[in-house]
C-alpha cells in the first residue's frame, strides 16, 4: 500500500492552485486518480478547460458562488462551503481517489465560510493510502502543524503592484 501525506501550500505568493494543479497532472500521468475541489471559485478558468481533457482521471468541482467575500459572508456562501466541505470529505473517505486537492480551503476559513476544526476533522479523516493537498493563503498555524509538508509562497515582487490584471492563460 502506498502511503500518503498531506500538504498545505499557503502564504501571499503567485503559485498555490497552480502547484496543486500541477501534482494533479503529474498524479493523472502516473494513472492516479484525482479530485480537485474548490472552495470560493466558481467560473471556467483556463486550467478547467484543460483539465476538461483529463476528465478520465481528474474531477473537478466548484463550491463557490463566483463573488468576492469581504467582511461577513452571506448564507449562500456558507452553504455552498458547507455543500464542497461534505463532498471533499466524501471524495477522500470513498477510496476512489489516491490525490484530493481542497483548493482554497485556508481562504474558506479566513472568510469564516468553515472553521479551524473542519480543517483538522477532514484532515484527520485522510486514509493512509491518500494524497491530500490544502491550498490557500491563511493556513491556520494548526493546520500547518498537522501536515506533513509545507509550503509558503512568499511574494518578493508582482507586477499587479503596476496595476497589470490577471490575464488569461498565465493567472486565470
Amino acid at each position: 500500500m502506498r502511503q500518503g501525506f498531506t500538504h498545505v501550500y499557503t502564504g501571499n505568493g503567485k503559485g498555490k492552485t497552480t502547484a496543486a494543479l500541477g501534482l494533479a497532472l503529474r498524479a493523472a500521468g502516473a494513472g492516479l486518480k484525482v479530485y480537485i475541489g474548490q472552495f470560493i471559485k466558481s467560473a471556467e478558468y483556463s486550467e478547467i478547460k484543460a483539465l476538461g481533457r483529463f476528465k478520465d482521471q481528474i474531477t473537478l468541482v466548484q463550491f463557490g458562488r463566483g463573488c468576492f467575500i469581504r467582511g461577513t459572508p452571506c448564507d449562500a456562501d456558507i452553504e455552498a462551503a458547507r455543500n464542497g466541505l461534505r463532498a471533499l470529505f466524501d471524495a477522500l473517505t470513498s477510496g476512489a481517489y489516491d490525490l484530493v486537492i481542497a483548493d482554497e480551503a485556508n481562504v474558506a476559513f479566513g472568510c469564516g465560510l468553515i472553521t479551524e476544526e473542519d480543517l483538522l476533522g477532514f484532515m484527520d479523516a485522510r486514509p493512509a493510502a491518500v494524497e491530500l493537498v490544502l491550498t490557500g493563503r491563511g493556513a491556520p498555524s494548526a493546520v500547518i502543524a498537522r501536515a506533513d509538508l509545507v509550503t509558503e509562497m512568499v511574494e518578493v515582487k508582482h507586477y499587479y503592484q503596476r496595476g497589470i490584471l490577471a490575464r488569461d492563460g498565465i493567472e486565470k
